[in-house]
């Protein structure tokens, strides 16, 4: 079955690039905080997390952008079901 209603990849795409950009530059600074000899475990957890909330974000978006192409689509009253071309009654 094919779903008619779909997100625009590169819609998405522009839309994420600046959150990615964002938490990329936040991991470096993550790592460069880091001090000597203790790199991985200076930064580790606080990557983890970055990337868990990207992970988050970009799923989110993605669905709401399909949410929203979706509602675009939708036509309350079906196909066929516009003001009716006879007389209207009573």
């Amino acid at each position: 079955m094919e779903c008619a209603a779909q997100l625009d990849v590169e819609a998405y795409l522009k839309a994420m690039q600046q959150q990615m950009e964002a938490k990329f530059r936040a991991v470096a600074e993550a790592v460069n905080r880091a001090p000597d000899g203790a790199w991985i475990n200076a930064s580790e957890m606080e990557v983890r997390d970055l990337f868990a909330q990207m992970r988050q974000e970009a799923y989110e978006k993605a669905l709401q952008m399909r949410v929203d192409a979706a509602q675009a689509a939708f036509s309350p009253g079906g196909p066929g079901h516009g003001p009716a071309s006879g007389e209207q009654g009573v």
